[in-house]
């Protein structure tokens, strides 16, 4: 079987990631990766949050599903818009990595971590969440945004264009650059993204490519970010709007909290409820912020 993939560092190595998975899972299958360009790697000097549409990261790949070049697809979860065409199928999570965000510094900083920084310091970031956060635990922080594969990133921070960053703990792990890592950003500080961590494999809804890939599955994960993404979706958000969700689940209990910014100011909301309900929860927590007048 082929696996779509976009070609940036990262999104290759979740894909080989998941193309392990499938090997473990059905030895004697053979897996091929197939590279695409999507509509978001071409928009590498344009901020995302300015331009209309979904899918910049998910739609090449998601064509490949349709005209049979590839049987399954491998995006970051919080790529992939909430609302799939029925064509399509979220087939499998695999297992979730840290989803918290990371506060980056200059190589060889010996500065502290964000309470550390500088008044004024300038933040790299393309995300309104991150910024949102960011902002209302230091007000005097200024933003820039960034865009490009984090190697990019990193080499831009490295010659002074900014004085941190911030990015995926998943994605920096994921690449071998954990040591980078100046302050894993709590949850209380900085939620992260609905599904941040995860990895999702989409095929279409019938088929032998959405069965292989079912066997994958990662139960935890799957009912975690099931609940974050039902939160994102019942706001009637985008991978582009300012809120933050995190489902942990600790023996029977689902915990879920979620932030959505309206005009500068955080509303955020806490439930608890079994796992297999975290899809209603996750509904039900959007419900309150709704009833509270928030708009995203």
């Amino acid at each position: 079987m082929k696996l779509a993939t976009r070609g940036s560092s990262l999104a290759l190595v979740q894909a080989e990631a998941a193309r392990s998975a499938f090997l473990a899972a059905s030895p004697g299958l053979r897996v091929e990766l197939l590279e695409l360009r999507t509509a978001g790697d071409t928009l590498l000097d344009v901020s995302l949050e300015k331009v209309e549409g979904k899918g910049f990261f998910t739609g090449a790949l998601e064509e490949a599903l349709l005209d049979g070049r590839a049987e399954a697809a491998v995006h970051s979860l919080k790529d992939l818009p909430t609302e799939l065409d029925p064509r399509f199928a979220l087939a499998a999570v695999l297992r979730r990595e840290d989803p918290r965000d990371a506060l980056v510094l200059p190589a060889g900083s010996g500065l502290g971590g964000l309470d550390g920084l500088p008044a004024g310091a300038v933040i790299g970031t393309d995300s309104s969440r991150r910024r949102a956060q960011l902002a209302a635990r230091r007000p005097d922080l200024r933003f820039r945004p960034l865009r490009g594969n984090v190697p990019t990133r990193l080499r831009k921070l490295d010659e002074g264009g900014y004085d941190a960053l911030v990015l995926a703990v998943a994605g920096l792990r994921r690449l071998g650059l954990e040591a980078r890592i100046s302050q894993a950003l709590e949850a209380d500080l900085c939620l992260p993204a609905p599904g941040q961590g995860a990895i999702a494999l989409e095929t279409l809804a019938g088929g032998e490519g959405r069965r292989l890939a079912a066997a994958l599955d990662d139960a935890e994960s799957a009912l975690a970010t099931r609940a974050e993404r039902a939160f994102l979706a019942a706001l009637g958000g985008g991978c582009r709007t300012p809120v933050g969700a995190l489902a942990e689940i600790e023996g029977s209990r689902l915990r879920l909290r979620g932030v959505a910014f309206m005009e500068g100011r955080a509303h955020r909301v806490e439930l608890e409820g079994a796992p297999e309900a975290g899809e209603e929860l996750g509904k039900h927590a959007a419900a309150r912020l709704l009833e509270a007048g928030v708009r995203v």
